[in-house]
């Protein structure tokens, strides 16, 4: 008997890759600069606050990141186009594109006007979509291929009664374009997913983790359909991040990827 030759270091490391990452001052984005920049990945960070961009900068450098920050959202063509050429600049070129930016806007649909239900769709496909261009020619001009990975989440799959008709669409969207980039950059070896998590403890979801009559009662609403039966933690995060931006998921493409607990199979 003769043993596959599998480096397990190897195949998960993202060492000395070029990674962008969208929204990095938001939680996920976050997780996604502490998961790849702590192991060894050259950073280019980008979001729209500058002093909160600097300050996380500031932060994994002194961790020991090499880590580059452009205060730009991929709203437009223009910024986009400057977010890849920094990384460009800077790295010699892009490896790994982390999109991690995103907003929700909660109201009934019979409540909510276009331009909310627009803004979600600008900041979650529009901003998706820009961004995955630019990095995508430059991967392609490169030619040695690539790893994407879009944020969507569970209500990407599932509908949601209280008033997420903007949200739930935007990441279904989301869901589209992950399979379809797959399917269209597979002949460049570019892999596209998307990683989906459920409720994780953010200042977003804090209230959720509290020990109070509201907060439990929600939060015992929820976990009664999460099969291990706890919510989320950044950390659940990091792991598939990893994987999606490594040469483990070399045959992996167009996947949607649930960090929920097991919330969606059920």
């Amino acid at each position: 008997m003769s043993l596959p030759q599998i480096n397990p270091s190897a195949i998960f490391s993202v060492a000395d890759k070029s990674a962008v990452i969208i929204g990095a001052t938001g939680s996920f984005g976050q997780v996604a600069c502490a998961a790849l920049g702590l192991a060894n990945a050259n950073l280019t960070i980008t979001a729209g606050n500058a002093a909160n961009l600097s300050a996380l900068e500031g932060e994994l450098k002194d961790q020991g990141v090499s880590v580059k920050a452009i205060a730009h959202r991929p709203d437009t063509e223009a910024n986009c186009e400057a977010i890849i050429s920094s990384a460009v600049e800077t790295y010699g070129g892009i490896d790994i594109l982390v999109v991690a930016s995103g907003m929700n806007d909660v109201a009934p649909i019979v409540d909510m006007n276009l331009s909310r239900f627009q803004d979600v769709m600008l900041a979650n496909v529009e901003g998706t979509w820009l961004i995955a261009q630019a990095a995508g020619r430059q991967m392609i001009k490169q030619g040695t291929g690539g790893k994407v990975v879009f944020t969507s989440s569970a209500r990407g799959k599932l509908g949601h009664p209280a008033g997420y008709s903007a949200y739930c669409t935007s990441k279904s969207a989301v869901d589209g374009m992950t399979r379809t980039l797959g399917c269209e950059w597979g002949k460049h070896a570019i892999t596209v997913n998307a990683l989906a998590p459920t409720v994780f403890r953010s200042p977003l979801t804090a209230w959720m983790f509290e020990d109070n009559d509201e907060a439990n009662k929600v939060r015992e609403g929820f976990l009664a359909r999460v099969p291990l039966g706890r919510l989320g933690e950044p950390e659940d995060l990091a792991g598939p991040l990893l994987f999606l931006c490594s040469a483990a998921s070399n045959f992996h493409t167009g996947h949607i990827v649930y960090a929920d607990g097991g919330y969606t199979a059920g």
